[in-house]
């Protein structure tokens, strides 16, 4: 059976000026120590599709299609999703 090297990648849909995005960053950073993890960052304004679907619901973490949080970070559901790529 191969094993997957790629390294996990959490996604933040974001945008400038947005305060909640970025204490949701500044969160994920504390938890990259139990889990390693890359955060690619979209600004959803850049896209209008992404803009027209998310709107003012910002900040959004997702991986693999699910989404984990928004808004405000959920540190338990977060660091349980992690828990499954230790």
């Amino acid at each position: 059976m191969a094993i997957d090297a790629s390294p996990l990648t959490l996604t933040v849909y974001s945008r400038a000026y947005c305060h909640l995005c970025d204490e949701l960053l500044e969160a994920l950073e504390g938890l990259q120590h139990a889990v390693p993890f890359t955060v690619e960052v979209v600004d959803i304004d850049a896209d209008p599709g992404l803009e027209r679907s998310h709107g003012d619901r910002v900040p959004v973490l997702v991986h693999d299609g699910n989404e984990l949080c928004h808004g405000r970070i959920d540190r338990d559901r977060v660091t349980a999703y992690l828990a499954q790529f230790r």
